[in-house]
């Protein structure tokens, strides 16, 4: 397949769960000699300007970061203004996430500093690409999809630009201190590892050595001091808050019920919530449930959120398996406690590797906008085509032992079972189990997740009965939406194949 907005570029489409092995070596960055570094050890340059122009900057080029600061983030911004006071055009930003506080590059789209962008779009950049405003396509990857892309040589990042919040003078770094402290940068590390040219910027310099570090100075090419790389309060956003919504709530109780109706909860198990508002009711209801059973998780995955390391710290959770931390007490947990891990796509989700934890996973709780009657479910788009949300570890975590899926049966009054997705983002086959607060439906493929809650109190009914109830709650069914025949972005699989495409919005 090739598109308009992508010529040059020929893509494979979605071929089956599985059914795509990778072939060849690894890629990897140019070799360097040490020679070519101070011997003092001292990488420091002025400014994001002048590691740019010794990086060799030029049109076209694909530079990244990392979302580790989440809707705090500056570095990003910083870095494209220095971009364009080079005079550089074209160049691909290839984020790990977008964030709204990425509005303020929607200029440099539009003036055409940046071609486009390749990675989970959010909020009005995602808006702004969902109109056929950007001029390249917008490439959704999983988490461990886009490091797949890096080291199967599909994008290749010429620059990398890692946000230190705390940084010594040979480049090694950690975003578990100083006051710009984020825990984790699991996402960061393949970048680093694998780009042609590394960039750090903090705003905390630190005595060498920098230890632990969590990204060893020998990946990195140059050292810029900044007064502020982001705001780590901004690491907590709305989407990593407790819900409210006795609904909700409703959702979170009645998929931690499950589990243990289902036997999953039992000594020595293990699971992945997200950091939406369901999936933290669950987690909290889950430990309480836990408590009760006298039950000991020998790990959990995911972001942190307090939550979990409460279950950490009061010994519910052996383990916390963290590819990004969510909250300030996730941040002083990774710090404190060397049963919290730092871990990265590479080692969690990476699909085309010698394994990965996430299918380790006896389950994984996690939210969708869309589900149709065959379990197919969307996290991309909200039903008006708008890509307004990112896939992150989303796909990947679909391979745990159960996927359950918790989402109200609304939102914003539109029905979130239906019968056709406006964005297919993974396949029913890896869905499990769709829990709403009108009932619980269990994909037919899992006759033992059926077996084992036969006489139990939940409220298990056939998918297509919970969502006649809510059409008749709506209405009538939800309206496709309105879309154009233009392609302007792809949802890909965590093999790399095309699952989706994602056409424009019309106005």
């Amino acid at each position: 397949m090739t598109f308009d907005r992508a010529p040059s570029k020929e893509w494979t489409p979605f071929q089956g769960v599985g059914a795509v092995r990778p072939s060849g070596r690894r890629v990897g960055p140019p070799l360097r000699s040490a020679a070519a570094y101070p011997d003092s050890g001292d990488k420091r340059v002025a400014d994001l300007k002048t590691a740019l122009h010794q990086a060799g900057l030029r049109d076209g080029m694909t530079l990244s970061t990392h979302h580790h600061l989440r809707n705090g983030d500056h570095v990003a911004l910083a870095l494209f203004q220095a971009v364009k006071a080079l005079g550089v055009k074209d160049v691909v930003w290839f984020p790990s996430a977008v964030f709204p506080c990425h509005a303020a590059l929607i200029p440099y789209l539009e003036d055409g500093t940046i071609h486009h962008i390749e990675g989970s779009l959010n909020g009005p950049v995602g808006d702004f690409a969902s109109t056929g405003q950007m001029r390249g396509l917008a490439v959704l990857r999983s988490h461990g999809s886009r490091l797949r892309a890096v080291i199967e040589g599909d994008v290749r990042i010429d620059i990398a630009v890692v946000a230190a919040p705390a940084c010594d003078m040979f480049g090694n770094m950690t975003g578990a201190l100083g006051p710009s402290a984020c825990g984790s940068l699991g996402f960061a590390v393949g970048d680093a590892e694998t780009a042609d040219h590394v960039i750090a910027v903090t705003d905390n310099l630190v005595d060498f050595p920098c230890v632990p570090w969590q990204i060893a100075g020998n990946h990195v090419d140059q050292v810029v001091v900044v007064d502020s790389i982001g705001d780590p309060t901004q690491i907590v956003s709305g989407t990593t808050q407790m819900t409210r919504s006795p609904e909700r709530l409703l959702i979170g109780k009645l998929a931690a019920q499950f589990v243990r109706e289902a036997g999953i909860m039992r000594d020595g198990w293990s699971f992945q919530a997200g950091a939406g508002g369901v999936s933290l009711a669950f987690t909290v209801y889950l430990a309480d449930m836990m408590r009760e059973a006298g039950v000991t998780a020998a790990f959990a995955r995911g972001g942190s959120t307090r939550y979990l390391v409460e279950m950490l710290e009061t010994g519910l959770v052996k383990t916390i398996l963290d590819g990004q931390t969510f909250d300030l007490e996730g941040v002083r947990s990774i710090r404190e406690n060397e049963r919290h891990v730092m871990t990265t796509p590479f080692n969690s989700y990476n699909y085309h590797g010698k394994g990965r934890t996430a299918s380790v996973l006896d389950v994984a709780v996690l939210g969708a906008t869309e589900v149709d009657m065959e379990f197919n479910a969307n996290v991309a788009t909200h039903s008006d085509g708008r890509m307004l949300h990112g896939l992150g570890g989303w796909q990947d975590a679909l391979f745990s032992r159960c996927t359950i899926l918790a989402v109200p049966s609304l939102r914003n009054r539109i029905p979130v079972l239906r019968d056709q997705l406006t964005t297919r983002c993974g396949p029913g086959e890896l869905v499990d189990v769709v829990v709403t607060e009108r009932g619980i439906a269990i994909n037919p493929r899992r006759q033992d997740l059926v077996d084992a809650t036969k006489g139990s109190r939940l409220p298990i009914r056939p998918i297509h009965e919970i969502k006649r109830d809510i059409e008749d709650l709506a209405g009538g069914p939800p309206a496709p939406a309105r879309c154009t025949d233009e392609t302007v972005g792809l949802v890909t699989w965590v093999d790399g194949t095309v699952i989706d495409q994602i056409k424009r919005v019309q106005p």
